[in-house]
């Protein structure tokens, strides 16, 4: 990722590329969304999207293509995915007319104290190696949706992973320059070049990549189930290796592990139910952003304008504050949830903002008692599935297990240690999360299952997309494919503060005039080349009976239906 400082934004104002008109009008280059009748996948890998489809056209449903495409994923791109990773889906059952939350998020290691880190002087939890990783949620959460939901065995669900595995497949342009920096970052640690450099070097676009350990752990996760993952073979090669890497993830903090129903929550948007899930991810800043910015009319600025972007990143600006105080794992703190997207709430933070000026800080609301992979499907039955994964900061924390072929997790790292705080580290807890699935009913009825990936983009890249369809009156497809704004620089949940404003990062797109104005507002502003995550969306029309489907250029995706 190359950036370009905010000194240099004046020079490079000229560079702004618009991309070229189509028919539709729009001033960004895009393309046609895909419409089918039986059913839908979007994914970030076509492969993973093919096998989704072949799922559905064997008599699969939704949820099991899901499943499918999921652990295809976890083979071709081991950049962003894996079953060393965790898992959050929203489901809508057309059988049952309800929308399913799934929480498959791991907890951390029970023998691992807070004190460990005071004593020796860790002021926040690294990023790699043995301290980070938590329990892997992403194979229960598998198991879970499929036992609720699923139609055909999961065997022939998790065949096609188990294939490509073994038999190997072709390296996509995006996930190769991934997977080549991300090797490079982790080539010290045990494994990781003997698994994913093979020859000494990671493999280049177009060549073919074989993982034959990890082909070996989905058979045995084929023959054992869930149980063969948590409290068989493959736990106890777990906390073997953890153990000797000087870790604390144990075989009994794997037995203890269980994915978790959850509520989905939402908030009415000038007629349409958004819904995300509750805490310990941060969906409901989407939310929140969405609510504060209902109150003005966006329409009438226009897309792209200098005032549409500056009250949007002040909006973000003050969620992004709630976030870092309140949002946690609610089974060791009570999160006021219903406050928090409260229309209320919104009215009494929108009166913060200045319409003029950016702000250098602001504080939490006060509250009265009381890289990653996203994908969807869609078939023929009404069952839409919407399912982010991930193992955070690209491939995880490193600790690749001797013999299993994938990478744990490095979520611990998003613990504070700061005493007190509603994230702090404790045993047998889950961190903050950043991925956050996301759905939109209208009249009760399902609309559209979307997903943008990385990291905190992803609120953004939410409330963005809810604005993008339903103020500025884009079709799916451009919906996506229209620049972003990605704002860093709020308070973290891991206690670093913001104290100036932070940073704004416009993609490539965004008119000069405007980008003057927004300086002059305060805003600084910098060119980004990446971190504008990745999207897939569906949506059902339900006037023809047909699906729409669309996936974006930003990653190596791909949606299709038949």
């Amino acid at each position: 990722m190359r950036r370009i400082p905010f000194l240099l934004v004046s020079l490079s104002i000229s560079l702004s590329i618009m991309g070229q008109d189509r028919i539709t009008g729009r001033g960004f280059a895009t393309r046609s969304e895909v419409i089918a009748r039986n059913g839908m996948a979007a994914t970030s890998q076509p492969l993973a999207t093919q096998a989704a489809l072949d799922i559905l056209k064997r008599g699969g449903n939704a949820i099991d293509a899901a499943i499918a495409a999921n652990a295809v994923l976890g083979v071709v791109e081991p950049t962003g995915s894996g079953i060393g990773g965790d898992l959050f889906a929203i489901i809508w059952s057309a059988e049952r007319g309800k929308l399913y939350g799934l929480n498959a998020s791991g907890r951390s290691p029970r023998s691992l104290k807070l004190e460990y880190f005071r004593e020796n002087g860790y002021e926040f939890i690294p990023s790699y190696g043995p301290l980070p990783v938590s329990v892997p949620g992403c194979v229960d959460g598998w198991y879970e949706m499929h036992e609720m939901l699923g139609k055909i065995p999961m065997k022939d669900i998790l065949q096609p992973a188990i294939n490509y595995a073994r038999e190997g497949f072709p390296l996509t342009e995006v996930i190769a320059f991934d997977l080549a920096r991300g090797t490079e970052r982790l080539k010290e640690y045990p494994n990781i070049k003997e698994v994913y450099m093979p020859g000494g070097k990671a493999p280049a676009k177009g060549e073919v990549f074989r993982n034959p350990l990890l082909a070996q752990t989905l058979e045995k996760i084929v023959k054992g189930g869930r149980n063969e993952f948590y409290r068989g073979s493959i736990a106890r090669d777990i906390e073997s290796f953890m153990k000797a890497q000087g870790g604390f993830l144990t075989y009994d903090d794997m037995a203890r592990h269980r994915s978790e129903w959850v509520e989905p929550v939402s908030t009415n948007y000038r007629g349409f139910d958004i819904w995300e899930l509750p805490p310990n991810g941060q969906g409901i800043a989407a939310l929140q952003i969405l609510n504060i910015l209902e109150g003005y009319d966006l329409a009438s600025m226009g897309f792209g304008s200098a005032e549409y972007i500056h009250l949007f990143t002040e909006a973000k600006k003050l969620a992004f504050e709630d976030r870092s105080k309140y949002y946690a794992d609610p089974r060791f703190k009570d999160i006021p949830v219903s406050q928090l997207i409260s229309k209320k709430y919104a009215a009494e933070r929108r009166k913060q903002i200045d319409r003029n000026k950016a702000a250098l800080i602001y504080e939490p609301g006060k509250i009265e008692a009381a890289n990653t992979i996203y994908l969807t499907v869609a078939d023929k039955y009404g069952n839409m599935v919407s399912l982010i994964q991930s193992n955070y900061r690209g491939m995880g924390s490193g600790m690749c297990p001797t013999g299993l072929g994938f990478i744990l997790q490095d979520r611990g790292e998003m613990f504070t240690l700061a005493e007190g705080h509603n994230n702090v580290y404790a045993p047998g807890k889950r961190p903050f999360h950043t991925i956050i699935p996301a759905f939109i009913t209208r009249n009760n009825k399902p609309y559209i299952s979307f997903g943008v990936m990385g990291g905190d983009m992803q609120p953004q890249g939410h409330a963005q997309i809810v604005i993008n369809l339903i103020d500025f009156k884009m079709n799916l497809q451009e919906a996506g494919d229209a620049p972003r704004i990605h704002h860093v620089g709020s308070s973290e949940p891991t206690g670093q503060a913001m104290t100036d404003g932070g940073i704004m990062y416009l993609e490539s797109g965004f008119r000069p005039d405007v980008i003057q104005r927004l300086m002059a507002m305060g805003h600084r502003i910098q060119w980004d080349l990446g971190g504008f995550g990745g999207y897939q969306a569906i949506m059902w029309d339900d006037k023809n009976k047909v699906w729409f489907g669309a996936s974006e250029s930003r990653k190596d995706g791909q949606a299709a239906g038949y």
